[in-house]
C-alpha cells in the first residue's frame, strides 16, 4: 500500500487542573497512540489538541514539545461546552502520512475518556 494521509484520535481525562497531570496524561496518550500504530516523528503533519472549558492551567500542546514534537505543527483549541459532555477532557487528533489503511490505525481513548467512541477500532 502506498502512503496517505490519515488522522488519528484520541482522549484522556484528567482528576486535577494542574499542569503536572495534563503532562503526565498527555504523555501517555500520545506514547500509546505512538506505539499501537507504529507512529515515527517523520510520520507526523500536525497535531490538534482540544480541551474542555474546565481546563486552563496549561495549553495541551505544551506536554507535547517534551515529547519531543517541537518542530510539529501544533494548535490547542477549546472543546464544545455539550451538556452532558466528559468533564476535564482533552483530546487530540493527529494528522500522518502512514501506509497503513484507515481500519488499521488504532485510536486510543484512557482514563475517562474509554466510552467516547467506541465505534471507533481500538
Amino acid at each position: 500500500m502506498s502512503r496517505a494521509v490519515r488522522a488519528l484520535r484520541g482522549a484522556t481525562t484528567i482528576d486535577v487542573d494542574t499542569a503536572e497531570q495534563i503532562e503526565e496524561r498527555i504523555i501517555a496518550l500520545l506514547s500509546e497512540l505512538f506505539d499501537r500504530n507504529d507512529i515515527h516523528h517523520d510520520d507526523l503533519i500536525s497535531i490538534v489538541f482540544t480541551a474542555t472549558s474546565d481546563i486552563n492551567s496549561v495549553f495541551p500542546a505544551a506536554p507535547a514539545r517534551s515529547f519531543g514534537l517541537g518542530d510539529v505543527p501544533l494548535l490547542c483549541a477549546q472543546e464544545l461546552d455539550i451538556d452532558g459532555g466528559t468533564p476535564l477532557c482533552l483530546r487530540v487528533l493527529i494528522h500522518l502520512n502512514t501506509e497503513r489503511g484507515r481500519e488499521e490505525l488504532h485510536h486510543i481513548y484512557l482514563e475517562g475518556a474509554q466510552g467516547l467512541r467506541d465505534d471507533l477500532p481500538e
